[in-house]
């Protein structure tokens, strides 16, 4: 008797469903969200971390891959070879801290920046660059910088909030 966690694949928009199901079944299933702010105010307060995507644990051997290829709004288990992959203990824990360190600095990554703010480039293709942050859009995590170019050139340039850090004083 082998119990794992698993990736459960769902339809679009279907994770919640899909969660709620597997609670109602008795399994034990892990959906990562982070907190949204939509401009709608019926729209969902909470996304996915993983569009698509949930983790259910269980045992396969004694379920059957079929309790999850016919489950509704389900594409069945994440499977290499015609076998379901299982996912360490540790990466779910490891999952849960950094969703859970996410939710706490979630308002902080962009509370603390201003219009006009010098801002660093962490990470990507723009690493290292400076710029001035400019706007950051309701419910999104995306901000607009201006990147400094050559000749005091600006640049308007849209970017997770993530990859940027305020500036040294």
């Amino acid at each position: 008797m082998a119990i794992n966690w698993y990736v459960l694949r769902t339809k679009p928009n279907k994770e919640t469903l899909v969660w709620q199901q597997a609670e109602i079944r008795g399994l034990e299933a892990y959906f990562p969200q982070l907190p949204a702010n939509p401009v709608n105010p019926r729209a969902r307060k909470q996304k996915p971390f993983f569009p698509g995507y949930l983790f259910v644990r269980a045992d396969i051997e004694q379920l059957g891959l079929s309790a999850f290829q016919y489950m509704p709004y389900t594409h069945g288990l994440v499977c290499f070879g015609g076998e379901p992959a299982s996912v360490p203990e540790s990466f779910i824990h490891s999952l849960q801290r950094r969703v859970h360190e996410l939710k706490q600095n979630e308002s902080s990554l962009i509370d603390g920046y201003k219009k006009g703010d010098q801002v660093w480039i962490l990470n990507g293709p723009l690493s290292g660059y400076d710029a001035v942050f400019d706007i950051h859009w309701s419910g999104q995590e995306r901000v607009r910088v201006l990147l400094n170019m050559l000749n005091n050139r600006r640049v308007p340039v849209e970017i997770n909030v993530g990859l940027i850090s305020k500036a040294p004083a």
